[in-house]
Parts: structure tokens; sequence; C-alpha cells
């Protein structure tokens, strides 16, 4: 076997342990955030539970304001059928 004519080969190298590190830490921040929000809901439910009418509301114009209207197209394309025209 010809080892010099495989060292060639185009072979995808495995990214260095330190290129990974990053992503592992913010995986890891993610997840005690995630708990100590768990904990903290648990303990503060009764605060949090009154307020849900007031985030609901508060909520419907956070969703006009950010959403992009990309559903709205022209009407008009709807009543022509698609392929042949």
């Amino acid at each position: 076997m010809d080892h010099a004519a495989n060292h060639g080969a185009s072979t995808p190298a495995s990214p260095p342990s330190s290129d990974r590190r990053p992503r592992a830490w913010g995986a890891a921040l993610l997840t005690v955030a995630l708990i100590a929000g768990f904990y903290l809901l648990r303990e503060h439910w009764n605060h949090v539970a009154g307020s849900w009418p007031y985030l609901l509301l508060l909520a419907c114009p956070l969703m006009h304001l950010f959403h992009r209207h990309g559903g709205h197209g022209n009407h008009e394309s709807h009543s022509r059928p698609r392929g042949r025209t």
C-alpha cells in the first residue's frame, strides 16, 4: 500500500480541541442558566403566575412590532392556478 499517495488525499481534518471550547462553555452556561431559571420560577411561582395576563397583553404589540409580514403576499396569485398560465 502506498502511504504517500493516500497522504495527499483530501480528508477532512478534525478541528483542534481549542476550537470546541467556546461552544462547550456556551452550552455549559446555557445549562446553568436554565437550571437557575427553573429553580427561580419554582420558588417565586405565585408572583409570576399573577403577572401572566399582563405578559400576554405585552406580547401582542411585541409580536406586531417584530412580525415581518412575510405571510402577506399578493392575494390575486391565489385565484390563478399554478403551473400553466
